[in-house]
């Protein structure tokens, strides 16, 4: 699933009434504190590929230390991952 339709509705955010487009907005306007609850959001329920559609890892590592807190069973999985790129030296 591709992204690029600002009006269609991403499935990760089952819960929320909101656009490919106002999730993007919302993500360009927030503080790092709402920055890190949507993005958190995003890792928890989203396919791992579709992360990167809407953030980096240079931005997911800067703000994992807020992030893990909203990742529920996923954390030790995004945890698992970061480590490794890190000692592969992927990112």
């Amino acid at each position: 699933m591709r992204f690029s339709d600002p009006n269609q509705r991403p499935y990760f955010l089952w819960s929320e009434p909101m656009t490919v487009g106002q999730f993007r907005e919302a993500l360009s306007a927030a503080n790092d504190e709402e920055r890190a609850l949507l993005l958190g959001r995003l890792m928890r329920e989203a396919r791992d590929p579709d992360v990167w559609e809407f953030t980096t890892v240079a931005e997911v590592r800067r703000l994992f230390p807020l992030i893990s807190r909203y990742l529920g069973r996923r954390r030790a999985f995004w945890t698992w991952l970061l480590d490794a790129w890190a000692e592969l030296g992927l990112a």
